[in-house]
């Protein structure tokens, strides 16, 4: 960083934005120099929702999902089927589906998938908690929808060891490339996937 070009207030900026996902050095540049030259108020209004957001939002008691309330909408809805969990790696992977409009069962949130090399394993997954969850409902099929990297492939293994016998377990997969996110699939491929998935 030119320390002869940028004070020290827009270098924290800078490097504030650096550490968001996929922003590089000049990314980060572009953003600060916007919204401190072109936009300030549009710098004051990030500021003020960021910090509504995390001074509101929590984790769905059930779901995980990010929610204002004890209880996410999804997992709050009596509408929803009960009987079917689709377990997805993170939240952007449950829009992803939510917007193919293809399940209307409950999620289960894991935010992240298992990798000991960098020190993920079963109670960073909160798995613990998802045997509460699957122990107290009549849930009669879990779909893995999780992404076939060698990460995922392990996570979903894992998790069904740990799924009763009685509980049909079914994983998703057909036109989901070995290593492809879900968010990033177009909704056609998803759905295809979604209804073309294969029991384990």
């Amino acid at each position: 960083m030119n320390n002869k070009i940028f004070s020290p207030k827009i270098t924290a900026v800078i490097e504030s934005l650096r550490k968001l996902p996929t922003i590089g050095k000049k990314s980060s540049q572009r953003l600060t120099l916007y919204l401190l030259s072109k936009s300030p108020e549009t710098a004051i209004d990030i500021a003020k929702s960021l910090i509504e957001a995390t001074q509101s939002i929590t984790n769905c008691k059930y779901c995980q999902a990010l929610t204002e309330n004890e209880i996410c909408e999804i997992c709050s809805d009596s509408k929803r089927d009960d009987s079917k969990l689709c377990i997805v790696e993170n939240l952007l992977d449950l829009v992803a589906i939510e917007d193919a409009n293809t399940f209307k069962g409950k999620y289960f949130i894991l935010n992240g998938r298992i990798s000991p090399l960098d020190g993920i394993g079963p109670k960073e997954l909160k798995l613990d908690l998802l045997e509460k969850i699957i122990a107290s409902r009549n849930i009669n099929e879990i779909i893995l929808a999780i992404s076939p990297t060698v990460e995922g492939e392990t996570t979903a293994h894992f998790i069904s060891q740990i799924i009763g016998k009685n509980i049909i377990i079914s994983r998703i997969g057909f036109g989901v490339p070995f290593g492809g996110e879900l968010e990033y699939l177009d909704q056609q491929t998803l759905l295809h996937a979604f209804n073309s998935r294969t029991n384990i």
